[in-house]
């Protein structure tokens, strides 16, 4: 008996492992899209300027590590100051 409910622990513990994988969830199909990689950069370099985002601030890594195609998340920044 007490190697059955070492086996359903294991087995719970990989269940939860899956879910926090996000494996054997389909969500649906989601429609590929290509973009041009240097007009995204130069698009997210200006938006950088234009906000006075630094290389290492959190709104810097938001704007140039989200990913909106995947999440819907977009960055709103800061105001320029």
């Amino acid at each position: 008996m007490q190697q059955r409910q070492k086996w359903l622990k294991i087995m719970d513990e990989l269940e939860y492992i899956k879910k926090l994988a996000g494996v054997n969830e389909f969500k649906g199909y989601t429609e590929y899209t290509l973009e041009n990689m240097s007009q995204t950069a130069s698009e997210i370099k200006k938006i950088e300027k234009d906000k006075g985002v630094k290389p290492g601030d959190k709104e810097w890594f938001e704007l140039w590590f989200s990913k909106p195609y995947m999440t819907g998340h977009t960055f709103r920044g800061r105001t320029k100051k």
